[in-house]
């Protein structure tokens, strides 16, 4: 989720919604990730999204600058368009795939941007369309969604409608969007009832999901997080990266700042940029001005099948 800045519009125009989804489109057909759902609104945005190897983070960054840049240009202004940093909450698929397709689809009935479900089918704004087979939109992932609602397209889309259609009367779902332990459990009824019997429950505000789930993401984050923190113990910057690694694996520095495609080469180049990257969370531009490479080849590298030798820096 993203909003404007002291809720300034950020999609003035069509042409505005039509330059977003193009930028989304683009890092679809780039397998940075699927998009399921996405609803543009007048001054915030929705995506309901899978993410891959590379970092949600490089992606976003890569989407809402690029959109900044053009938006400015066309509407001759300056300065800052979104909110402080995205809102982003980690997503259990199960039952929440769906809840969350249909209440990022509803947006525009809920804020009477569209007035009822058959002018919704056809809006172009969100990804309801595309779904129900109106619009047509290769970048979009229709099929998991339409998979949970029968085999046969007809009868799914059907009944995917239908689905949508009951959330209509459910109105604002805070628990969807806000309140780790809330979202976590499915509502106050069920916070309460654990209290009562004085039982605790994993929560997270960054997660929707079971209890299970929350604590397993949680587990899998403090591992990453001693990773790191063993490895920038005695890595502080790149300079000491690029030490550690000639100390290490015997190799010239002139190695590692060349792009020649001798083996050992290519494999000391990878092994730094997915240390820089992924351990140390430098963004794949630093890595690459500091290298000497393109963005997009340290970024390749941080994303390549993690080499067995990280194992011996952390």
């Amino acid at each position: 989720m993203g909003r404007g800045i002291e809720k300034t519009v950020i999609f003035r125009t069509e042409e505005d919604r039509a330059d977003f989804l193009n930028r989304v489109a683009v890092l679809c057909q780039e397998k940075a990730w699927k998009v399921y759902a996405f609803a543009l609104m007048n001054n915030h945005f929705h995506l309901l999204i899978r993410t891959f190897r590379q970092s949600l983070s490089y992606n976003m960054k890569k989407l809402l600058t690029g959109y900044v840049v053009n938006f400015n240009r066309r509407h001759k202004r300056y300065g800052h368009l979104f909110q402080n940093r995205y809102k982003s909450i980690i997503c259990e698929e199960d039952p929440y795939l769906l809840e969350l397709t249909r209440y990022i689809h509803l947006n525009p009935l809920r804020a009477g941007i569209v007035k009822e479900m058959g002018e919704l089918n056809r809006y172009a704004w969100t990804g309801h369309a595309a779904i129900v087979g109106r619009r047509k939109r290769k970048w979009q992932d229709v099929e998991t969604v339409l998979a949970y609602f029968g085999s046969r397209r007809n009868m799914a889309v059907k009944h995917y409608e239908q689905f949508v259609r009951e959330g209509v009367q459910q109105g604002r779902r805070p628990e969807l969007v806000g309140g780790g332990l809330i979202r976590s459990l499915g509502g106050w009824s069920q916070v309460v009832s654990l209290r009562r019997k004085g039982m605790q429950s994993a929560h997270d505000d960054r997660i929707l999901g079971s209890s299970d789930f929350v604590s397993g993401l949680l587990r899998e984050a403090e591992g990453k997080e001693k990773e790191t923190l063993r490895l920038s113990l005695h890595v502080r910057d790149l300079d000491s990266l690029m030490k550690e690694i000639i100390q290490r694996e015997g190799v010239e520095e002139k190695e590692l700042r060349t792009t020649a495609r001798k083996a050992d080469g290519v494999r000391v180049r990878r092994l730094f940029c997915q240390l820089a990257v992924k351990k140390l969370n430098y963004y794949g531009a630093e890595v690459a001005r500091y290298l000497g490479m393109s963005t997009s080849a340290v970024n390749r590298s941080a994303n390549a099948k993690e080499l067995p030798e990280i194992k011996k820096y952390l």
